[in-house]
């Protein structure tokens, strides 16, 4: 767990979760259907009371319904029973939480208690999706992209002007010094709304600017985790499609089957595939076969191990 802060909000759990119940609230769903969602993308900590960040869940979701205006019984029923059994108190005293920090959380637990019972018990008006978001990618595309020392541009800043390159000298204006590359493996919506798509990232940055030859080459590519991409991010990313391989998803499925499964905890929390495509330095990066080592992406060989014959 980290070390135990009394608010809330103190953990990055908490945090990632406050930020998953903004993006469902997206959805246009019934208050329930929403919390379905939600459980589905930490269903351990949704639905196993031993879960350590079982009581944050709901507590989180119980606040920020309360402060969002959403009324759902089933919610604020699970809050209330956490805070007026005393079992979140009981979970971080088995945690280690100090007796001084224990009474700081039950007097925050009583604000959040308050702000739930205090809560209207209609819905608020709320912006909702009309219909699902484009899949700007397919399985299959191929796409290149500027780099500076392995990282892409920060769709976040408002262009590439705005960027900053960090080295060991102190801040530096991003300047291109390379191309990444990546194919989309896999892509879907979440709940039927919300796209995701998951990459198979060139390990290495080129010199030049690669084409679909130069990519069958033997190279590293490590499986990333799924991430989402907007209009705007595909736009600033300057991410242009160069062709399409054939990819059988099956076959990497098979390979990486810890890697597959859908996107929707990424389209939830709004990951962006921008945090998926930084990298490295040509000569530096790791072959990491069938993911062997914990905290390294697997990889492959070259991008003829899941594309069809």
């Amino acid at each position: 767990m980290g070390v135990l802060g009394t608010g809330l909000y103190s953990r990055d759990f908490a945090l990632d979760l406050r930020s998953a119940v903004g993006a469902v609230l997206r959805l246009p769903f019934d208050p329930d259907k929403l919390v379905d969602a939600l459980s589905g993308t930490e269903p351990s900590a949704a639905n196993k009371s031993s879960d350590e960040d079982h009581t944050t869940f709901w507590l989180v979701i119980a606040d920020q319904f309360a402060r969002r205006g959403i009324a759902c019984d089933r919610v604020r029923t699970k809050a209330l029973a956490i805070i007026d059994t005393g079992i979140d108190i009981a979970m971080l005293e088995k945690l280690g939480m100090k007796a001084s920090d224990l009474r700081k959380r039950q007097r925050i637990l009583d604000e959040v208690r308050a702000r739930i019972v205090g809560a209207p018990t209609t819905n608020k008006p709320r912006t909702v999706l009309q219909k699902p978001e484009p899949l700007l990618m397919e399985i299959g595309d191929v796409l290149a992209y500027p780099t500076c020392s392995g990282e892409n541009i920060n769709p976040y800043r408002p262009s590439r002007a705005a960027n900053i390159h960090y080295t060991k000298t102190g801040r530096e204006p991003w300047k291109q010094d390379g191309w990444g590359a990546m194919v989309i493996l896999d892509c879907g919506r979440a709940f039927e709304y919300l796209a995701w798509y998951r990459p198979a990232k060139l390990a290495e940055a080129m010199a030049e600017k690669p084409t679909l030859d130069s990519l069958r080459s033997e190279m590293l590519w490590s499986i990333e985790s799924p991430g989402t991409c907007s209009p705007s991010h595909f736009r600033k990313m300057e991410l242009e499609k160069i062709g399409v391989f054939s990819v059988d998803r099956e076959k990497a499925n098979v390979i990486y089957p810890k890697r597959f499964g859908t996107g929707a905890s990424a389209a939830v929390q709004d990951i962006s595939i921008a945090n998926r495509m930084k990298a490295a330095l040509p000569g530096t990066a790791l072959p990491n076969p069938r993911g062997e080592k914990k905290y390294y992406t697997p990889t492959l060989s070259g991008i003829e191990e899941v594309l069809s014959l």
